[in-house]
């Protein structure tokens, strides 16, 4: 390079080289065209939402009162606004290092601005509550709407995985921690067992929401859902009264038992379901199937109909000719003579269900006169009659006619 600087030629060549530059860059002054435009004057741009950044012993402090945005306002040469604007190359602060516990005023300060620009900030300064932090660990309820339960089920005691978690934050927001809770969101209608994700919720004692951290944020909530169920007899109930000459002699369940569902206070205080017979139509055996009849409150029934067969016997009638009349308690004194009927003789006719009937005879009746407390003349009496269980009878003869003497003998 010595060499080249010491060599005539190389110098001549490069003055030529900068007269020409020197040329071409100079401005014509009978044209216009190459004019250059140098900006000059002040201006003020108002920048908002700008973040705030916080210093202060964040292991062992909460401060709180400190704005997340503020508004700066920039003054000065146009070129340091537009690229402050642009860039944002700038942070706005506030410096609590030195804190003490309680409440402060600071003041919100701006770094990283040209030395040509003022800032002007909105709040210039703010109002900070400085406080203890702490961690305290809470166990974690699970919470769900019971209406979104199907009818027929029930839910079990939920769990919640893990069921603790650590809250950190201000103490006097600890302090008014109440509720810990992990509410499950959905609106399907639950019919089986449940877990899903859940975010938990940190409350006072009056519902509002408290500015801690949580830690785990989410947790597992499982509900148990299962159907309430119960085994129960099925009851025949008669309605009605049967039909003259018709006697029921039995009814039968083809299904003796049945389940039902519902809330489980219902279940508890129901024994029994049942179903309605109206006797009153039946005229001979048949076999129907019913419904089976359940409680308020029970949401379900299975089956649902049951088959009753029904078995029926019709009455018959029979004619029991010549049963003697007898006369009972009948002083020793007296004598009586039954003047009518006159043969002393009662005819029954007797009605009931098959051979209940047709195998009775004058001996399966005693039919009588009860003298007691009569004397001597004429009287009519009752005629009473006793016989076999299950059949009924009527008497051609309701009374007698008596006649009550001394015996002279």
């Amino acid at each position: 390079m010595d060499k080249l600087m010491d060599n005539p030629w190389f110098i001549k060549i490069m003055a030529i080289l900068l007269a020409v530059l020197l040329f071409s860059v100079v401005p014509n002054s009978g044209s216009k065209t190459n004019e250059i435009n140098v900006p000059g004057g002040n201006t003020t741009e108002t920048l908002v939402d700008i973040p705030v950044k916080a210093y202060y012993d964040t292991e062992n402090l909460v401060v709180t009162g400190i704005p997340d945005t503020v508004d700066v306002t920039i003054e000065g040469p146009i070129p340091h606004v537009q690229s402050a604007k642009a860039l944002k190359n700038f942070e706005v602060f506030v410096d609590i290092t030195n804190a003490k516990i309680g409440n402060q005023k600071v003041t919100i300060e701006v770094s990283g601005l040209s030395d040509k620009l003022k800032a002007t900030i909105k709040p210039s300064s703010i109002t900070v509550a400085v406080q203890e932090k702490v961690t305290t660990e809470f166990t974690v309820e699970a919470e769900f709407n019971n209406d979104l339960i199907k009818e027929g089920y029930s839910a079990g005691q939920p769990t919640v995985k893990p069921n603790k978690v650590k809250i950190t934050g201000a103490k006097d927001v600890v302090d008014r921690i109440t509720y810990v809770k992990a509410a499950l969101e959905g609106g399907d209608i639950l019919d089986s067992t449940v877990t899903k994700e859940a975010q938990v919720q940190v409350l006072d004692k009056e519902l509002n929401k408290l500015n801690v951290v949580v830690e785990p944020e989410i947790v597992e909530v499982t509900i148990p859902i299962k159907s309430n169920t119960k085994t129960v007899p099925i009851n025949i109930l008669e309605k009605g009264t049967p039909q003259e000459g018709i006697t029921i002699e039995s009814m039968e369940l083809d299904v003796k038992e049945a389940v039902i569902s519902g809330d489980e206070n219902v279940l508890k205080d129901t024994e029994n379901v049942r179903v309605e017979v109206d006797v009153s139509k039946i005229s001979e055996s048949t076999t129907l199937t019913l419904p089976v009849i359940i409680s308020t409150g029970v949401t379900k029934v299975t089956p649902e109909t049951v088959k009753v067969t029904v078995v029926v016997k019709s009455d018959v009638e029979k004619t029991v000719s010549g049963v003697p009349i007898k006369i009972r308690n009948l002083p020793e004194q007296y004598e009586a003579v039954i003047n009518d009927p006159e043969n002393r003789v009662v005819n029954l006719l007797v009605f009931g269900t098959g051979t209940a009937v047709t195998e009775l005879g004058p001996n399966n009746f005693d039919i009588f006169i009860d003298l007691n407390g009569l004397t001597e003349g004429e009287h009519n009496v009752n005629i009473q009659v006793n016989g076999p269980p299950n059949v009924n009878w009527e008497p051609d003869k309701s009374s007698a006619k008596i006649t009550i003497t001394r015996d002279n003998a």
